[in-house]
C-alpha cells in the first residue's frame, strides 16, 4: 500500500516542496525514514505513533517506510510530523487520498494529536503558489503569516483529527483571510522618541541625514553622552516599510522562528543590538547547516553595535561583505546559502579606553599608544564603509536642565520620508538601488555632479585629510542626501561642507 503527501521545507529563507512517500507492507513491524532526515525528522516516529493512537486511529503494525524526495537534500525540523501521519493513515486505508495531490501539508504533532507552530510558513506558501498548488494546510497558530500570500487557500487546523476529517470531506474549514491594510495600522508606533534627547543637536542632525539616505553612522563620544539613547531612536524616524520590504523581512524572521504567535507580518523596521561578545556566526549567520545572523535579522532596519571596538576583530570584518553587497553568502562543503542583509549600521564607541580623550571636562588617563591600539581594533576598510562619523560630546548641564521638549520623531520622519521619495523617483529604473547609500560608482558620477567651486572644496578636503577613494564616494553620497533633505536639485557648497564634517575619524586629531 502506497501513498504520497506533498509537504515542504526551507533552505535558507526560501522553500522547496518535498514528496513524503509512504509504503506499508505486511511483514515484520518496522518504521524507517529515508531521504537524508536529520534527528528531529527521525524522532517523528515516536510523535506520530502517539498522536495517531491518541487521535483514535489505528496505527498499522506493519513495516512502514517513509521516503522524502528529493532524497539528496537534507530534511530538517519537526514540520514533517503531520504529512507523515497523514501518509500512514492514507496508506493504511484510514484517510482519503483523492485530495492529497492538491494540498501542501505540514505541522508538528504533540502526543495528543494537537498541532504546534512551524517555521517558514510564509516562504512555504510562496513556494506552493509558485508550483500552482491551490491549498496549504498547516497549524492554525502559523496560518496568519501564510495567509498573507495571495492566490493560495490556507487551511488552518488544530489537530490531526481535524486534518483527516477535512481530507475526508466530513469537516468544513474555510480558508483563512488576512486584511493586509489592518496589519500596517501600527507602523512606526515606537515607544522611544527623539523628543526625549536633550541637547546633541549636531548628532541628531547627522542621524537624520543618515536615515534619509540609508547611510551607516558611527557615534564617537565619552560615556553618558547619549550615544546609545540616540541610536535606539533611529527606527522611529525611518520611513514606514513597504509591503515588499515587510514580506522580505518576515520571511527571515519566520524561518528563524522569531515571529510572535500573533505576528503575521513584520511591519516595523527591525532594531537589532547584539552584545559585543557575539561570534562571527551570530553576526552574519553560519552553522553546519547555515542559519541567518543578526545582519539578516536587521534587514530593512537597523543593526546597532554598541562599544564597537570591544567586538572581536574577526567578527567585525565579516560585516564587510553585507555592508558592501547587502547580502551574506555562507558557504559550506555541500551547499552555499545567501541571506539578504540590507541594513543601516549604527555603531557607537568611546574615543579611547577610558572614554575621556575628547572630553574637555575630564582628563584622559590613556597613553597615546593605548589610544592607537584601541582605534586600531576597527580596520580602515570597515571605517571606509561607514559614511558618517560624528562626535557626540558630553551633554552640558544647561541642556539637561532645559524643560523644553525637543523635536518629535514624527516631524523628523516626515522630512526623511520626503527625501526618500525623491530618491525613489531618482532610482525608479534601478531594481537594486533604494537609497543614496546604495549608489555605485556609475550612479555617483551621474547624480552627484559638482560645480567648479564644489569640486575645488572637496579636493582641498581630500588633500588635507588624506581621504581614501571610498571616502570620496561617501562624501558625495552624503552630500546628495543633504541636498535631498533641502529638496535641492544640485549639490551646493554648503552640502559638501556639512558632509565633510561627518568624517570625524579622518581628521588629524584621530591619526596622531
Amino acid at each position: 500500500m502506497l501513498s504520497r503527501v506533498i509537504s515542504a521545507a526551507t533552505r535558507g529563507i526560501d522553500a522547496y516542496l518535498v514528496d513524503v512517500e509512504t509504503h506499508v507492507e505486511k511483514t515484520l513491524p518496522a518504521f524507517t525514514i529515508v531521504g537524508l532526515p536529520d534527528n528531529a525528522v527521525k524522532e517523528s516516529r515516536e510523535r506520530v505513533n502517539a498522536a495517531v493512537k491518541n487521535s483514535d486511529f489505528a496505527f498499522p503494525i506493519r513495516k512502514i517506510t517513509i521516503n522524502m524526495a528529493p532524497a539528496d537534500v537534507r530534511k530538517e525540523g519537526s514540520a514533517f510530523d503531520l504529512p507523515i501521519a497523514v501518509g500512514i493513515l492514507a496508506a493504511s486505508g484510514q484517510a482519503n487520498e483523492e485530495r492529497l495531490d492538491e494540498i501542501v501539508i505540514l505541522g508538528e504533532l504533540s502526543f495528543n494529536g494537537a498541532l504546534r507552530p512551524v517555521r517558514g510558513a510564509l516562504s512555504i506558501a510562496v513556494a506552493a503558489r509558485a508550483k500552482k498548488i491551490p491549498r496549504l494546510m498547516l497549524p492554525a497558530i502559523s496560518a496568519m503569516e501564510a495567509a498573507i500570500v495571495e492566490g493560495i487557500d490556507v487551511i488552518p487546523v488544530r489537530t490531526l483529527r481535524e486534518a483527516i476529517e477535512f481530507l475526508e470531506g466530513t469537516r468544513r474549514i474555510d480558508p483563512l483571510r488576512v486584511d493586509r491594510a489592518s496589519l500596517f495600522n501600527n507602523v512606526n508606533r515606537y515607544h522611544l522618541d527623539f523628543s526625549d534627547v536633550k541637547g546633541q543637536e549636531n548628532v541628531k542632525r547627522a542621524v537624520e541625514v543618515a536615515a534619509a539616505g540609508g547611510h551607516n553612522i558611527l557615534l564617537i563620544g565619552p560615556p553618558g553622552s547619549g550615544k546609545t539613547m540616540i541610536a535606539k531612536r533611529v527606527p522611529s524616524i525611518l520611513p514606514p516599510m513597504s509591503f515588499g520590504e515587510a514580506l522580505e523581512t518576515t520571511k527571515i524572521h519566520s524561518v528563524a522562528g522569531l515571529l510572535s504567535e500573533n505576528g503575521a507580518l513584520v511591519t516595523e523596521r527591525p532594531f537589532r543590538s547584539p552584545h559585543h561578545t557575539s561570534s562571527d556566526a551570530a553576526l552574519v549567520g553560519g552553522g553546519s547547516y547555515p542559519n541567518p545572523g543578526e545582519a539578516s535579522f536587521a534587514h530593512h532596519g537597523v543593526l546597532f553595535l554598541d562599544e564597537l571596538p570591544e567586538f572581536k576583530k574577526t567578527a567585525l570584518e565579516t560585516l564587510r561583505q553585507p555592508l558592501e553587497d547587502s547580502c551574506v553568502t555562507v558557504s559550506r562543503a555541500k551547499l552555499a546559502l545567501t541571506f539578504p542583509a540590507n541594513f543601516m549600521l549604527a555603531a557607537a564607541m568611546n574615543p579611547c579606553p577610558c572614554g575621556y580623550f575628547t572630553d574637555p571636562t575630564r582628563e584622559c588617563t590613556c597613553a597615546p599608544t593605548a589610544i592607537q591600539r584601541y582605534m586600531a581594533r576597527i580596520s580602515g576598510p570597515l571605517l571606509d564603509r561607514i559614511d558618517i562619523h560624528i562626535e557626540a560630546p558630553a551633554v552640558k548641564y544647561n541642556d539637561l536642565a532645559d524643560k523644553t521638549t525637543g523635536e518629535r520623531s514624527e516631524a523628523i520622519r516626515e522630512r526623511v520620508s520626503r527625501a526618500r521619495e525623491i530618491q525613489q523617483r531618482r532610482f525608479m529604473d534601478s531594481s537594486h538601488i533604494f537609497s543614496n547609500a546604495d549608489m555605485g560608482s556609475r550612479e555617483v558620477r551621474n547624480y552627484c555632479r559638482l560645480d567648479t567651486a564644489g569640486a575645488e572644496l572637496l579636493k582641498t578636503a581630500m588633500t588635507r585629510l588624506g581621504l581614501s577613494a571610498r571616502a570620496y564616494d561617501r562624501i558625495l553620497k552624503v552630500s546628495r542626501t543633504i541636498a535631498d533633505l533641502d529638496e535641492s536639485r544640485e549639490i551646493e557648497q554648503r552640502h559638501i561642507t556639512e558632509a565633510i564634517q561627518y568624517r570625524a575619524l579622518d581628521r588629524e586629531l584621530w591619526r596622531r
